[in-house]
């Protein structure tokens, strides 16, 4: 059970992939034209061998635009998953009462993402690949379509550490993840395969959701250097892009 893949949600897609890209040393690889049945465009950067995505809507009334307005701007949003097997997670957490909200089965390919509502607040995706013959299995990822590892940068950063989630009972939503995962939580704390998803109370007042991503830097005063020329430096391992908060280790 792998971190595989983290996403932002903003108003300005262009702007914000440009500010990720500069700040984390990552290029954009993919933009998915299947988003767009969401009213959503996108962009899936890679950083090492892990992604991170951002979506924006481009019309009134989508899931996303409303997620926008209910935590007060833009912030992280989804968090996707690798597991051995979407299928069977989907129905065994389904069973547990989470509610499925979109899900896909193709032979390369199966996810379903987890309404927020009983996930504390973050869209929630367990996904499965299968590599087509011939295809290394560690660098089939379709989300980010088959010619993203040319685009992969691990110079500056180099992948997905771990989730910070913000909810006023952090106690009960570390419990509900460890349901949801089937992986214990120790101090709010579950350890998946070489990264945490962490529980902490809210404290900037935008609510229940995600509150910081940790990505493993490289380059530690790179990132912070241009961070600091865009008014994004928050500490000494500490920067802000999309409105989230990025802890780097």
């Amino acid at each position: 059970m792998r971190l595989r893949q983290c996403v932002f949600v903003c108003k300005d897609l262009e702007s914000s992939a440009e500010e990720l890209c500069d700040i984390l040393g990552i290029e954009v690889a993919y933009r998915d034209p299947g988003v767009a049945k969401w009213g959503l465009a996108n962009v899936v950067c890679p950083t090492g061998h892990d992604f991170l995505e951002i979506v924006s809507p481009f019309k009134e009334g989508t899931s996303a635009g409303r997620y926008i307005d209910r935590r007060k701007g833009d912030g992280g949003y989804m968090v996707i998953i690798q597991v051995p097997d979407a299928a069977a997670e989907r129905q065994r957490v389904t069973a547990l009462g989470v509610r499925a909200v979109a899900e896909k089965d193709l032979p390369e390919y199966q996810y379903t993402h987890f309404h927020p509502s009983d996930t504390n607040g973050v869209l929630l995706s367990l996904d499965t690949t299968f590599a087509p013959k011939g295809t290394d299995p560690a660098l089939w990822w379709p989300p980010a379509e088959k010619d993203w590892l040319k685009h992969a940068r691990s110079d500056v950063t180099n992948g997905l550490a771990g989730v910070e989630i913000q909810h006023d009972d952090p106690d009960g939503a570390a419990a509900s993840w460890s349901r949801i995962l089937n992986r214990p939580a120790i101090d709010n704390i579950i350890r998946l395969d070489g990264s945490q998803i962490r529980f902490v109370p809210i404290v900037d007042g935008r609510g229940p959701g995600v509150s910081a991503y940790d990505v493993k830097v490289v380059d530690r005063e790179r990132v912070l250097a241009a961070a600091e020329k865009r008014g994004r430096k928050m500490g000494p391992a500490q920067v802000e892009v999309c409105g989230c908060r990025i802890n780097l280790v």
